[in-house]
């Protein structure tokens, strides 16, 4: 039973092992002034505590940061700096107290329909007036005098994440500032030198210019470059013709190059000879062989030396080409480097290019180099995955169709998707709509041998559609169904064992491309797909149904 309400005599209310008054100081001295967040907070902490076993130890969860971290900090021992406070910030004026080994404690919000029945609370609560007309006088012993009566208090179990002791990482020693600080995963780089620091080092007034650094380098009249080396990749261009490197870095100038570069535009040239530069500078063509080299994974090799400064990256085997995408963005947003590839989950094949990266100056700064290595250094951002050559079994549902009334479409069309990919056919079924033969259907294309299991139609909300439920009773877990693709959205995607079980809708008999012909791919190269993927997957999924179908060298999918 919890003890939610206010029984306390108002000449004695406490809030904890304190008087009001006594709370109220102790607030103002910590809090800086005695705010009515922190002193309503003071009540509901007390609540909480009073629904706790006694002897318990305990940790809480704040779900705002205003305030009330402040009244758990001052009536627990749980705060921010020893870790046993987090704060979630939910923008909701709540906390959760719970056992640090099973999670289960309780939550104590305000009640916003008790809070209405106190005039001052609710303007100050609701910011329905601004703060200069309020009354603080009233607002303050409104407070004290509802105290716990606008506090809702519910049992919460607090999820298995939040429980989980996560490690802080190990010290390193930052390679540009020097300074330490705590990394979870391979890098050498603090996020401040990575550039979230909050301040700048130097006077308030400069103005900060984001555009590449170069050394000083000293240009030379073509005329006088004979004998003498290129310093750099220089181009020709021939308007819908022609582009590549004319000269490459090192090469050597002779009289007969005077005139190509005067025809090419170029007047003065830099050049090796003319241009030392020291080790704070890093060439294009070693920074982007670098970055290349880092950038690979399994399935993924770097596509010959530098050209004009870039190099390109290629897959060594036909799969699918998977992205970390988030690592890309992170790489791409390091000044004066970048990295352009195709979209994630495009199938590629052997030795084709995908990928390529450089810096942007002729000469990067050391610092961007090191940052830009620093990401590269957690983990390769591409990788090729190989697609199996699954085993299936296809199982078409219907009434109609079982009992001959209409021909069937849907083996003919998915035996021709499935051969794109070399997938063996292991059994083909035609059920009527009887959740429990569908079951047994299931059950008998794995006994066959079949590691992907595709079942037809079905699958939508017709009171005759029944696949997905004899899906389920076949003992499917990890349920994902419907997505935001069209067509397609009633696609069904579930686990049974090892063996891979797709529901495919209706639509895919009038439509050449489904949610199906996007998510196969990922299947049989064991990419996991969550509900967060099909939720992403909602972005550019929607099929224009073109007169001529060009999939997949559209944008549906990507």
């Amino acid at each position: 039973m919890f003890n939610g309400g206010n029984h306390m005599v108002l000449d004695n209310i406490r809030i904890s092992s304190y008087s009001f008054e006594e709370y109220v100081d102790l607030a103002r001295s910590f809090h800086g002034y005695a705010a009515p967040g922190i002193i309503l907070g003071g009540f509901m902490v007390d609540l909480a505590m009073k629904n706790l076993p006694d002897g318990e130890l305990f940790d809480a969860v704040c779900e705002t940061t205003a305030c009330l971290p402040d009244a758990i900090q001052l009536l627990t021992p749980c705060t921010l700096g020893n870790g046993w406070l987090k704060v979630f910030d939910f923008n909701r004026y709540a906390l959760t107290m719970y056992n640090k080994e099973n999670g289960r404690g309780v939550r104590v919000a305000l009640s916003t329909s008790a809070v209405r029945a106190w005039p001052n609370i609710n303007e100050w609560f609701f910011k329905l007036k601004p703060k200069r007309e309020q009354d603080s006088q009233r607002l303050m012993e409104e407070i004290r005098d509802a105290g716990c009566s606008i506090c809702k208090v519910e049992q919460a179990q607090v999820s298995p994440e939040v429980l989980r002791q996560k490690s802080r990482g190990d010290v390193a020693v930052c390679t540009l500032c020097g300074e330490s600080f705590r990394t979870q995963g391979a890098g050498a780089v603090c996020r401040a030198c990575h550039g979230e620091a909050y301040y700048r080092i130097g006077r308030s007034d400069e103005t900060l210019v984001e555009s590449p650094r170069m050394p000083a380098l000293k240009s030379t009249p073509v005329e006088q470059a004979v004998g003498l080396s290129a310093l750099h990749d220089m181009t020709e261009i021939i308007p819908g013709k022609l582009k590549k490197p004319a000269f490459k870095r090192g090469q050597e100038l002779s009289i007969g190059d005077v005139c190509r570069l005067q025809r090419m535009g170029k007047n003065h040239v830099y050049l090796s000879q003319e241009n030392p530069v020291g080790d704070e500078w890093v060439n294009e063509d070693q920074a982007a062989t670098a970055f290349a080299g880092a950038m690979t994974g399994p399935g993924v090799a770097v596509g010959g030396k530098p050209s004009e400064g870039k190099v390109n990256l290629e897959s060594t085997r036909d799969g699918l080409l998977v992205i970390e995408v988030e690592h890309l963005k992170r790489f791409n947003l390091v000044p004066e480097v970048m990295c352009a590839c195709l979209k994630n989950f495009t199938q590629v094949s052997k030795g084709q290019k995908f990928a390529a990266t450089r810096a942007i100056p002729l000469y990067l700064s050391r610092e961007n180099y090191t940052r830009a290595l620093d990401v590269l250094a957690e983990k390769p951002l591409f990788k090729v995955l190989p697609m199996r050559k699954a085993s299936v079994g296809l199982l078409v549902t219907g009434e109609e169709v079982a009992r001959g009334l209409v021909e069937d479409k849907f083996i003919p069309i998915l035996e021709k998707k499935l051969k794109r990919y070399d997938c063996r056919i292991v059994g083909k079924e035609i059920i009527p709509d009887d959740r429990g033969k569908i079951s047994s259907a299931v059950t008998r294309m794995i006994q066959s041998g079949a590691d992907m299991v595709i079942a037809t139609a079905g699958m939508s909300v017709d009171p005759d559609d029944c696949t997905r439920q004899g899906i389920i009773d076949a003992g499917a877990t990890q349920i994902l169904y419907g997505a935001p693709i069209l067509p397609g959205a009633m696609t069904l995607l579930a686990q049974i064992g090892s063996v891979q079980v797709v529901g495919v809708p209706a639509c895919a008999l009038y439509f050449d491309v489904t949610s199906f012909d996007l998510l196969l791919p990922r299947l049989l190269a064991g990419v996991p797909v969550t509900r967060e993927d099909l939720a992403q997957m909602g972005h550019g999924s929607f099929c224009q149904e073109c007169k001529v179908c060009v999939f997949p060298r559209c944008s549906v999918g990507r």
